[in-house]
């Protein structure tokens, strides 16, 4: 089986991440980094590693179209509006890492190999990919009414176009946990710890459900967990889920894989890895199909 040619628009810390990911891969070939600033570290490192690089942007894309057939959107939900635009128009497929939005949602633990003919899916957050697993879990055997979620992750793994990003991230999380999640309303909350030492990602996630069964939520859960864990090993709980009433608490703790930033970046890694997984499964679809 071949690779399909993949390019990472974003040279800030998610895209620096997901260029790691990328290598070990089976079904994709990195060729380009794309971003704005020549000085960045992630364009430094991926010229040094032998991929080509620009630093005029989408105009990048425009000028080369042929240098990927996939294309990794790592830059913020502003720029990935205009970015939809340019890659829908050359036919290419847009694997958005930003809260933009302008695709389906996409969580592997929950939906893997879906809506493989869109040509734009969207990764929802970090706090999303961490968390709307456990709502789902929650949801497939009780029923969930209400499920909050709160990220916590270390404010030195939160680069500008994470903090840009915030207000897109309550409003796009939220979705996910009721489109995806399958909760009758959410809600999503992020808090940036300055700590030191830097703290591993942390997530709370609480849902109240219609029809209780504790042996059930908690075998579902643990379920879901070995699910994430195939993709990303350091996601695990904290703890046992706490019941009271008709409330299932779950604490989660993501440690990230080191690739780029350190282990305590958990909310980088989940994301790209999760990118990773999805961009595997149109990989497979594309290469599957005739040749024309």
């Amino acid at each position: 089986m071949g690779k399909v040619k993949a390019a990472i628009i974003g040279s800030g810390n998610i895209g620096t991440d997901l260029m790691y990911k990328l290598e070990r891969s089976e079904v994709i070939e990195l060729t380009a980094m794309i971003g704005i600033d020549p000085e960045s570290d992630g364009l430094k490192r991926a010229e040094e590693r032998g991929y080509k690089v620009f630093s005029n942007g989408i105009q990048a894309i425009e000028e080369n179209p042929d240098i990927a057939e996939i294309f990794f959107d790592a830059t913020s939900a502003k720029a990935h509006v205009r970015h939809a635009k340019v890659l829908k128009e050359l036919g290419k497929l847009a694997i958005d890492l930003t809260p933009a939005a302008r695709g389906p949602f996409f969580c592997p633990a929950i939906n893997p190999g879906s809506n493989l003919s869109e040509k734009n899916v969207n990764m929802i957050t970090c706090g999303g990919q961490a968390t709307i697993p456990i709502v789902y879990a929650v949801n497939r055997v009780a029923d969930v009414s209400y499920a909050e979620i709160v990220a916590t992750i270390s404010s030195k793994s939160a680069g500008p176009g994470t903090r840009a990003n915030i207000d897109e991230f309550t409003i796009t999380t939220k979705r996910g946990i009721e489109e995806v999640g399958g909760a009758d309303q959410g809600k999503a909350i992020i808090i940036l710890n300055p700590a030191e030492p830097p703290i591993l990602m942390r997530d709370t996630i609480y849902c109240e459900v219609k029809n209780m069964d504790e042996e059930k939520i908690r075998q579902s859960i643990a379920d879901m967990v070995e699910t994430v864990k195939q993709y990303v090993p350091g996601y695990r709980m904290k703890q046992e889920p706490i019941f009271d009433e008709n409330r299932v608490t779950v604490f989660l703790e993501v440690e990230g894989a080191g690739d780029y930033f350190p282990n305590y970046a958990g909310n980088l890694d989940i994301m790209t890895a999760a990118a990773t997984r999805v961009a595997e499964d149109y990989a497979r679809h594309m290469l599957s199909q005739p040749s024309k």
